[in-house]
């Protein structure tokens, strides 16, 4: 007589359509992987790790090194921050006191630096009023808050209008920082391109004594909106 042929636990297992079957389907292909690197597993779980910290620091958030005084005393030197790459993409621009870092090239020289925004586009920034403090759009910035103690908001007068999608930086150590005061003859007028900023510095990370979130300073808060052109108070 015949019988019905019974699955066997294998069979079970097998199946396509049992639990399980997928799972071990969906890691078969890194498993292989793993099996043909030396280390297996764990030279593969590097690898993966690694392809993340670099899509991580291409496109969200990168550290910086700072190498100079021009920031102090907020920033020092060898002070790490970690760099918001994402605080301007999304329809969002830099504000007026916040910490950027921006590729340099062209303007201030080659390389990278790390400014703090003053004016954004259509902003008219003067230095320095009768009392020796900056203004912009008219109204004076108490900058004593972040200026390096004994620095005064510069010791070089200027006069500027900074042109849509354009930054004037200036260094928080104004006694030791090259910025869009030392270029203002140059091409582009010491002005930086908002398109030639890296991001946001928004921690500082290492040393660990140094650690502490990056603010945007509440004086900047009290500037008014750029006048219209030919208006500038």
């Amino acid at each position: 007589m015949d019988t019905e042929a019974q699955p066997t636990e294998r069979d079970r297992s097998s199946h396509p359509g049992t639990p399980g079957a997928e799972g071990r389907s969906r890691f078969a292909f890194p498993a292989r992987i793993a099996d043909r690197l030396p280390g297996g597993r764990v030279t593969l779980t590097l690898f993966a790790c690694l392809a993340f910290l670099l899509l991580l620091n291409a496109f969200v958030v990168q550290p910086f090194q700072i190498p100079s005084g021009s920031m102090e005393r907020g920033l020092r030197i060898g002070d790490r921050v970690l760099v918001n790459k994402l605080a301007y993409r999304f329809g969002a621009q830099p504000r007026r006191g916040d910490v950027v870092v921006f590729d340099g090239t062209g303007y201030f020289g080659h390389g990278d630096y790390v400014k703090r925004v003053v004016g954004v586009g259509g902003d008219h920034v003067v230095c320095c009023d009768k009392e020796g403090r900056m203004k912009v759009n008219g109204r004076a910035v108490d900058e004593s808050a972040f200026l390096f103690p004994g620095d005064s908001p510069s010791s070089v007068p200027f006069d500027v209008v900074v042109p849509e999608g354009h930054l004037f930086l200036l260094g928080d150590h104004r006694a030791d920082s090259s910025d869009s005061r030392d270029h203002l003859g140059s091409p582009g007028g010491g002005m930086i391109p908002v398109g030639d900023v890296i991001g946001r510095a928004d921690w500082i990370v290492w040393p660990y004594a140094h650690w502490t979130h990056l603010t945007r300073p509440s004086t900047y808060a009290h500037v008014p909106a750029a006048l219209p052109a030919g208006a500038h108070g």
